[in-house]
């Protein structure tokens, strides 16, 4: 269950390589690329910046969590930071399973669950010279049916 957070370009032929598992009738590989536009305007380039210790950690933790919810072979995560240009890769995700389900549903579940609660930061650079830092994913399809929220906010009037 490798994660990692590098400054280089991510070796997707690797991860794939390292992928592969003799059980996995399932292998699933997401690549996060950097598009060219956001907020209706025409996208130069990204930056990443996290706390790099804290963001391994916690994409560690991610990680264990989705093999205690489904019965995977591999997964790998890393997540690349500093600046990337348009069609370059900023995270990519294999997961391997038995079963093409639970690889789907693993593989969204990280990514979303990445998106939501690592401290990474993402500052989107437009070709007109702005400059603006994303204001993050809401990672809605992560939200358990059986979650059930705390005493406190339960009886509140909202």
């Amino acid at each position: 269950m490798p994660c990692s957070v590098v400054r280089d370009v991510i070796d997707l032929e690797g991860l794939r390589l390292r992928s592969q598992d003799p059980q996995a009738g399932a292998v699933i590989i997401f690549y996060g690329d950097v598009r060219n536009h956001s907020q209706q305007q025409q996208v130069s380039f990204l930056e990443y910046e996290a706390h790099e210790s804290m963001a391994l950690k916690q994409i560690t933790r991610v990680v264990e969590e989705a093999q205690q919810k489904w019965e995977l072979h591999t997964v790998e995560v890393i997540h690349r930071l500093g600046k990337l240009a348009v069609k370059e890769c900023s995270i990519a995700i294999a997961v391997s399973s038995s079963h093409r389900g639970e690889a789907y549903a693993a593989s969204r579940y990280i990514i979303d669950t990445i998106k939501h609660a690592v401290p990474i930061w993402k500052k989107e650079h437009f070709v007109d010279g702005a400059s603006e830092w994303s204001k993050g994913c809401e990672a809605c399809s992560v939200v358990e049916e059986t979650a059930v929220p705390p005493a406190v906010v339960e009886n509140e009037d909202l």
